[in-house]
């Protein structure tokens, strides 16, 4: 962790942080319970951006800055 990344997709795209943690491999399903939607599918890394955010990416989403 706490490696250097770009982000190359999405409405994040071009932005640029460090990974602050690593959720691994998980099922990528959203949460629907009762026809009611709860969450996304979950993302792997937690990036803190330059400036300030916290924001969730896939795996194909970064690169190495």
């Amino acid at each position: 962790m706490d490696r250097r990344v770009r982000v190359i997709a999405g409405p994040a795209a071009d932005s640029r942080g460090r990974i602050v943690e690593d959720f691994g491999e998980l099922p990528q399903q959203p949460v629907d319970i009762g026809g009611r939607h709860f969450a996304d599918p979950a993302r792997r890394w937690a990036v803190l951006l330059d400036d300030g955010a916290l924001a969730f990416f896939d795996t194909d989403q970064l690169e190495p800055e």
